[in-house]
């Protein structure tokens, strides 16, 4: 397994993109920005370009040549997204606690760096997940309906649990507040959206692996 995960990384994931977190994630230190826009610039930019050097590569006919079984290809591949996806939240949530340290008395319109939403994009990477690592295998090479499919599913998550933030009194005051008891709400959140995260990460692998047994090579 460790050697499929590191010939995917060889052939479709140049150096440059393990910068792509960090420049992200520098953009958390801009105070009250719209900080949803940073992780899903990993669905905009970093998994198109990494699944069209798959496909200009021609990765699907040269793994299947080799001796592994298809639910190995698929697991390693669902291992180098989910791989991605937690790099990015982890260097963001650095850049953001960061930001919060700099900048304790900004006014928050959209949500406020902390735990709790966090959460909330551990669920929107558990949708996309869900409806793009599917959808793709069911050729294991056309992506772009997928990926439409899957960023347009992430963007209504983060615009309407935005939303509801803003016009909600008592969704507002989970994510914005600053008390013990907003903090504990925070934390569950957060702890939550990393358990749906990873169940809807495992579904999405197995889903993946079912239709991708029925492509043929």
């Amino acid at each position: 397994m460790y050697n499929l995960v590191m010939k995917d990384v060889r052939l479709a994931v140049p150096p440059f993109f393990f910068l792509f977190p960090l420049l992200f994630g520098a953009l958390m230190l801009i105070p009250g920005w719209i900080y949803f826009v940073v992780p899903l610039y990993f669905c905009w930019i970093t998994i198109p370009n990494v699944f069209n050097q798959f496909k200009a590569q021609n990765d699907l006919m040269f793994t299947s040549v080799m001796p592994v079984a298809k639910r190995d290809m698929v697991k390693a591949r669902v291992t180098l997204v989910v791989g991605f996806e937690l790099l990015h939240i982890v260097i963001a949530a650095i850049f953001g606690s960061i930001s919060m340290s700099l900048y304790p008395n900004v006014t928050y319109y959209f949500f406020p760096p902390n735990m709790g939403f966090w959460g909330l994009n551990f669920v929107m990477f558990a949708i996309f997940n869900l409806i793009f690592i599917p959808m793709f295998y069911k050729t294991a090479y056309k992506f772009g309906w997928a990926l439409l499919a899957a960023v347009t599913a992430a963007m209504l998550f983060a615009g309407i649990t935005q939303w509801i933030g803003i016009q909600s009194p008592v969704v507002n005051e989970i994510f914005y507040g600053t008390g013990a008891q907003q903090v504990r709400l925070q934390a569950f959140i957060l702890i939550s959206g990393i358990v749906i995260f990873a169940a809807l990460s495992v579904i999405a692998n197995r889903l993946a692996v079912k239709r991708f047994l029925q492509v043929e090579v």
